[in-house]
C-alpha cells in the first residue's frame, strides 16, 4: 500500500477523533446546540477527518522527506553543532516552561511548549551560525582532520564541478599527487548531484549515483582535502555561475571537463584546470612525417577512409584506409589537430 495513503489514512481516523472531542468543548461553549448533540458530533468528526485526510502527508511524510534530505547535505561538524544546540535550547526552555505552566488558564497549558520550543530553535541558530564555535568542534572532535587541513593551508582551493565529479578521473588525478590544495565541493553542486541521481531516466541516474560514489571515494581515499562548502553565492541561479562567483570570492580555481564553462571562466579571470586538456597533454606526441603502425577497425566519415585507435585511446583517420579495415598497417602522419575537446590524427599508408 502507498505510505502516503496510509498517512492519510492515520490523518483520517486521528483527526476524526479529535474532532469528536473537540466537539464537546463546542457544546460547552454554545448550549444551544445541545438539543442537536447527535448531528454536531456527525458533522464536527466528519469535517475534521476530512481535514487530516487532506493535510496528512503535507504534517507528516513532506516535511520528513524534506528533513532527511537536509541532514543528508549538512556537513558533519554543522550537524553536531546543530544537535547540541537543540539540547541546550531545550534544557534551558524546560527550566524557563516550568514556572510558566504555574499561569491559570490556557497560557498555563500551552505557553510552556511554545517557550521551550523556542528556546531549542534559538539553540540551533546560535550554534550553527556563530563560525568560532565550529572551529572549535572541528578542533575537539576533527582533530585528523584539522590537521590534514593546516598541511596543505599553502594550496589554493580547487573547485570541483557536476561534470567532472561524474567522470571519475579526478579519483585517479588526486591519487597521483599532482594537485595541491584543497579540493572544494559547493552545497549547490551536491544538489545537482543528487538531483541527477534521484532523476527517473536510468541514464541520468546512473550517472549521478556515479557522481555520489566518486565524491565518497574522494572524501575517503584522497590525499589532499576535500570540503563541502554551502558558503553563499549571491545574485546568480545557474550552477555554472554560482560556481565562477564562488571561485572568484575564494579566490581559487575550477577542476571541469565542461568545455562552455572552461570558456566562460576564462573570459571572467577565472583560473581553470580542464581534465581533457590535462589527458591531452600527457597523450603520445606523433609529429607530421612520423611513421607509426595502426590497427584499421572501421570506415571513416569519407568513402576512402579508415580509422583506427592508439593505445591512449587517440583517434587516427587513414586517408584511403578503407581497403586496409580489419588489418595493421604502417602509416605515415600528415596532419594533427589539437583541441580542447581532443586529439586527431590524420595518417596516410605508407
Amino acid at each position: 500500500m502507498n505510505i502516503e495513503l496510509i498517512a492519510r489514512v492515520i490523518g483520517l481516523i486521528l483527526f476524526g477523533v479529535g474532532g469528536l472531542a473537540l466537539n464537546e468543548q463546542f457544546l460547552i461553549w454554545f448550549p444551544t446546540l445541545a438539543p442537536n448533540v447527535t448531528w454536531v458530533k456527525v458533522i464536527g468528526s466528519v469535517v475534521s477527518g476530512v481535514v487530516g485526510f487532506v493535510i496528512a502527508p503535507w504534517i507528516s511524510i513532506h516535511p520528513f522527506n524534506k528533513l532527511r534530505q537536509t541532514i543528508q547535505q549538512l556537513p558533519g561538524h554543522t550537524l553536531i553543532l546543530a544537535i547540541i544546540g537543540l539540547i541546550a535550547g531545550l534544557a534551558i526552555g524546560t527550566l524557563t516552561a516550568y514556572p510558566i505552566s504555574l499561569l491559570p488558564g490556557l497560557l498555563g497549558q500551552f505557553l510552556p511548549f511554545i517557550v521551550a520550543a523556542l528556546f531549542g530553535y534559538m539553540g540551533i541558530m546560535i550554534t550553527t551560525m556563530r563560525a568560532d564555535l565550529v572551529q572549535i568542534v572541528r578542533e575537539r572532535f576533527f582533530p585528523k582532520e584539522e590537521k590534514k587541513e593546516q598541511k596543505h593551508i599553502q594550496g589554493r582551493s580547487i573547485l570541483l564541478d557536476t561534470s567532472v565529479i561524474i567522470d571519475g578521473r579526478i579519483s585517479d588525478i588526486c591519487h597521483t599527487g599532482f594537485l595541491q590544495g584543497e579540493l572544494v565541493v559547493p552545497l549547490f553542486v551536491l544538489n545537482e548531484l543528487q538531483h541527477i541521481a534521484d532523476s527517473s531516466d536510468t541514464l541520468r541516474r546512473n550517472r549521478g549515483r556515479r557522481g555520489l560514489e566518486i565524491l565518497r571515494q574522494l572524501q575517503d581515499e584522497s590525499l589532499i582535502p576535500v570540503r563541502i562548502t554551502d558558503e553563499p553565492v549571491e545574485g546568480v541561479k545557474e550552477v555554472d555561475d554560482k560556481l565562477i562567483a564562488l571561485a572568484r570570492q575564494l579566490e581559487g580555481s575550477i577542476l571541469t571537463n565542461d568545455y562552455n564553462l572552461n570558456r566562460v571562466a576564462d573570459l571572467q579571470g577565472v583560473t581553470v584546470l580542464n581534465v581533457n586538456e590535462l589527458a591531452n597533454a600527457v597523450k603520445t606526441v606523433l609529429l607530421p612525417g612520423e611513421t607509426f603502425t595502426i590497427h584499421v577497425l572501421q570506415e571513416g566519415k569519407e568513402s576512402d577512409q579508415g580509422v583506427g585507435y592508439l593505445d591512449d585511446g587517440t583517434m587516427v583517420v587513414v586517408e584511403g584506409g578503407r581497403n586496409y579495415i580489419g588489418r595493421t598497417t604502417a602509416v605515415r602522419v600528415s596532419k594533427v589537430l589539437q583541441t580542447a575537446a581532443g586529439r586527431m590524427i590524420f595518417a596516410r599508408p605508407e
